[in-house]
Parts: C-alpha cells; sequence; structure tokens
C-alpha cells in the first residue's frame, strides 16, 4: 500500500467494499485498514460516500485495464476473447464491480453506480467491437449477433463468479467458461 495517506484510504476502502459492501465499511473500519486518522480522511475525503465514490472508480478503471490486456491484444477475435475468459482472476472472491450490483446502497445511489453502470457497459461494447471484427473477418457464424453475444459473455462470466462462490470452488465458473468458449468457438474449427 502506498504511504500517501489518500491512496491508503482509497485502497481500504476498495477491499472493504468488495469484502463487506457499503453498509459494512464504516469510516472507522476504513481508518483501521488504511493506518489513517478521522482528520486524514476528511482531509482527503468529504466523507464515506466521496471515498467510496473513489474506491468505486479506481476498481473500475483497473478492471477495465485488466480486461483490455487480452482483449486489445491482437490475432483472431476468439483468442482474445478466450485469453479474457480464461485469465487469472480470484473466482471465489467474486467480480469487485459485479459484486457492486447487488449492493443495494451502492445501487440506490446514481453517483455511486455511475462507474459500474458505465464499466459494464464499455465490457459489453468493447466485447461487441472484438466480435463485430470475428463477423467480419469470417471467423464466426453470420449469425452471431456481436451485442447480443457480448451480453451472453458478461452474463456467464458474471453468473460463473456466482455458481462458484455458491459452491465453493471455481470449477463451476470455469465449467460456465469452457461451455461458452465451446459455444464461440470459431467456424474453422469445425
Amino acid at each position: 500500500m502506498s504511504a500517501n495517506a489518500s491512496e491508503r484510504l482509497i485502497e481500504a476502502t476498495r477491499e472493504l467494499l468488495w469484502e463487506r459492501g457499503y453498509v459494512g465499511t464504516s469510516p472507522k473500519a476504513i481508518q483501521q485498514a488504511a493506518g489513517a486518522g478521522q482528520g486524514s480522511m476528511y482531509h482527503h475525503f468529504a466523507g464515506k460516500p466521496a471515498l467510496a465514490l473513489a474506491a468505486i472508480r479506481r476498481t473500475a478503471e483497473e478492471l477495465r485495464a485488466a480486461a483490455e490486456t487480452e482483449l486489445g491484444g491482437t490475432g483472431p477475435a476468439y483468442t482474445r476473447i478466450e485469453a479474457y475468459l480464461l485469465r487469472e482472476r480470484d473466482v471465489l472472491r467474486g467480480c469487485p464491480v459485479g459484486r457492486l450490483t447487488m449492493d443495494p446502497d451502492v445501487m440506490a445511489d446514481a453517483e455511486l453506480r455511475a462507474p459500474v453502470d458505465e464499466t459494464l457497459d464499455w465490457l459489453r461494447g468493447r466485447l461487441a467491437e472484438i466480435l463485430q471484427e470475428g463477423l467480419d473477418s469470417g471467423e464466426f457464424s453470420p449469425s452471431l449477433d456481436a451485442r447480443e453475444t457480448a451480453a451472453a459473455i458478461v452474463a456467464t462470466a458474471q453468473g460463473g463468479y456466482v455458481l462458484a462462490r455458491a459452491a465453493g470452488s471455481p470449477a463451476a465458473f470455469d465449467t460456465a467458461v469452457r461451455g461458452l468458449l465451446a459455444l464461440l468457438s470459431p467456424r474453422t474449427a469445425h
């Protein structure tokens, strides 16, 4: 963790939001986890909502950057989507952005919800672009709809996290991803 108090506060809030949700993330817990005092917290942030927003934005930015590492690569569309779906992730902890959609306090606050919505919209859009590249190159069946399939990819990944957490094993996530990849396999592979 950075020595900078503001950075420590953001990082502590990110972890606590992921583990406990918004309501379970008290200013005192944030200060303890960050090793920062109340004065420091309120010097850098107007309060818990402002700190939570900074933490959610940071989490959203990191998710986009991690996804773009695979999606922005070179090579066939299928290979890039496969790399995204098979990348290393802490399946049992769930998606830090996806989990925020289950937090009623985040979803009820338009400002806190915005980075979540924007990130999921970005991911669907980015996947649709790559799927369209695969359609244009003849890699995928012309019957594939890029936007619908992008939504199915995001839904499969998010649902895979839920199944894995329920089963207490990443195998459920892996099975969902392998099934989706089999459905997406390029026409040339048949």
